[in-house]
C-alpha cells in the first residue's frame, strides 16, 4: 500500500476541510458543533502527516509492526475523524458512539510505532 500517498490524500482532503470549516461553516454551525469539527481536522492532519512517515519507512526500512500501524492510522482516520465530521454536519448524536473506536485505533497504532522503531540493543 503506497501510505505515503494516501497521507498526502488525508493531508489534502483535511486542509479543503478546514478551509470548508473556517469559510462555510463559521456562522452556521453551533460553536461547539464547530470545535467538533476542527477537532476532526486536527487529528486527520496530524496522522496524514504519520502515513507520509510511515510511508517512507516502510518502504526504505520494513520494521514490525510498522505497517500494520499505518493501516490503523487510515481506519482511525476514518472513523475519528469521520464520525466527528458527520456529527458537526448532521448533529446526530449516535455519531459519538463511533468516535471511540477511531480512537482505539490510534493508540494501538502509535504503540505499534513505537515498539517498531524501538531501539533493538
Amino acid at each position: 500500500m503506497p501510505f505515503s500517498s494516501l497521507g498526502a490524500l488525508l493531508a489534502l482532503l483535511g486542509v479543503a476541510a478546514g478551509a470548508f470549516g473556517a469559510h462555510a461553516l463559521r456562522g452556521r454551525l453551533d460553536p461547539s458543533m464547530l470545535q467538533v469539527f476542527e477537532t476532526a481536522v486536527r487529528y486527520q492532519l496530524a496522522h496524514a502527516l504519520a502515513l507520509l512517515f510511515l510511508g517512507q519507512h516502510v518502504r526504505a526500512a520494513p520494521r514490525t509492526g510498522a505497517t500494520a500501524a499505518a493501516w490503523l492510522f487510515t481506519i482511525g482516520t476514518l472513523l475519528f475523524s469521520g464520525s466527528l465530521y458527520a456529527l458537526a454536519l448532521t448533529g446526530a448524536r449516535w455519531w459519538g458512539a463511533v468516535t471511540p473506536l477511531g480512537g482505539l485505533a490510534f493508540l494501538v497504532g502509535w504503540a505499534l510505532v513505537a515498539r517498531a522503531f524501538w531501539p533493538k540493543d
